[in-house]
């Protein structure tokens, strides 16, 4: 059963270095979850795609990672996170290889073929959340959570690096660094990882435990704001180089640098989202983020001029979002109830990962070329985040603050 020691315990020995250790696997995972996405424009390039059917590339990774999310959190019950993010990090080592091979040959089959199989990266944050939600008490979860959400930072360093190491060392050679990585992190997981002292092995069988999840009202609350917030970071970080490009006509280098910027400043929110819901409660952090992401999400739609007022546009955006995706998994952390917060988390990290799936479909299939504009993706946006923002005030109920919240 996943737990957390009792609050008037002293903390468990070992608990900050298990938490450094998944989050440090999270980076690498998600580094490796957008490897594709932040090449966009190498694809589209060499071959030869229009934006359409970029935006279905760059979106097949966070499809699997997404329905992944769901089995891969209900199994950390049962196997423990060392077990699981050892899996997860050597079972995203084949398709990193495959995509390499794809891009080497030019081949749209091999590289979409190779995404899907990599969403297996993305599943890793069903394997963090009950893990590091077993070692801090109720009142810390949203800390705990928070801080190993940031490891969503992988995202800017796939942004960031990736166009520069395709640049300096070859797009083959990339691919095998990352690969090289991700087996050194899951030997030091193997090694040095330990499971929580309150922690015990759930042994019910998975389709029952995903039912049983289903049947619990917080889950599909906490499923459409996660999809909501979560959503629109994947659908930016993944589409972000795609639009600096057609919008501003940045080439990859520079468009991968402001998506790194942006990643980075959601990375940096959601441990702040986290320790806020923690001492105010997640219900004003989360009506915040949403109202903010509306605000922000019109103000992108007109294409605000300058390098200065769009950059602080899109870092807004970026830490608006973060604060709303610690600020539900704080929630969730401390409302699933012991024993469940693997199958829960599975099934809101799947809800959040399928919100950033449709996005780059639609704005890649709406995008008006005459006018270099995405204005219907982003005004569905605002729409979304509005709705969102009234579910929140009328169908969620919460307490003053995260360890006694209600819902």
């Amino acid at each position: 059963m996943a737990g957390a020691a009792s609050p008037s315990q002293a903390a468990p020995a070992g608990r900050t270095l298990n938490l450094a250790l998944a989050t440090s696997a999270s980076v690498m995972c998600f580094w490796a979850w957008n490897s594709v996405a932040t090449l966009g424009s190498f694809y589209t390039q060499n071959l030869h795609l229009n934006p359409a059917t970029t935006g279905v590339l760059v979106a097949m990774p966070v499809f699997v990672g997404s329905l992944g999310r769901i089995v891969v959190g209900t199994l950390t019950d049962k196997y423990g996170g060392r077990a699981m993010f050892t899996f997860v990090l050597l079972a995203t080592i084949l398709p990193i290889l495959l995509v390499a091979l794809g891009g080497t040959i030019n081949s749209f089959a091999v590289v979409l073929g190779a995404g899907l199989l990599l969403g297996v990266a993305g599943t890793v944050f069903a394997v963090g959340i009950p893990f590091v939600s077993a070692w801090y008490e109720a009142a810390r979860r949203g800390f705990a959570t928070g801080v190993f959400g940031a490891g969503m930072g992988g995202t800017a360093l796939a942004a960031f690096l990736n166009p520069r190491l395709v640049a300096g060392i070859g797009y083959f050679p990339t691919h095998l660094l990352i690969a090289g990585l991700l087996a050194v992190m899951a030997a030091l997981i193997w090694f040095l990882m330990k499971e929580s002292p309150g922690w015990s092995r759930n042994n019910a069988p998975v389709l029952p435990k995903l039912a049983d999840a289903a049947r619990t009202p917080v889950t599909w609350k906490m499923c459409f704001l996660y999809a909501v917030v979560f959503g629109g970071f994947v659908s930016f970080a993944t589409y972000l180089p795609t639009y600096l490009r057609d919008v501003y006509g940045f080439e990859p280098a520079g468009a991968g640098a402001r998506t790194a910027g942006f990643a980075l400043a959601a990375v940096l929110a959601r441990p702040v989202g986290g320790v806020l819901a923690d001492r105010v409660g997640p219900k004003p952090v989360v009506i915040t983020s949403l109202a903010g992401v509306a605000v922000l999400g019109w103000v992108v739609n007109l294409q605000p001029d300058g390098e200065v007022p769009a950059g602080l546009t899109f870092v807004a955006m970026a830490a608006a979002l973060g604060l709303g995706t610690g600020g539900v998994f704080a929630w969730v952390g401390v409302l699933a109830p012991q024993g469940k917060v693997g199958s829960i988390s599975g099934v809101v990290s799947a809800a959040g990962g399928l919100g950033g799936y449709f996005p780059p479909l639609v704005m890649g299939a709406t995008y008006d070329a005459a006018t270099h504009s995405y204005s219907i993706g982003l005004l569905l946006l605002v729409v979304t985040a509005l709705v969102a923002v009234a579910f929140t005030v009328f169908a969620v109920r919460g307490r003053a603050k995260a360890a006694v919240a209600a819902a």
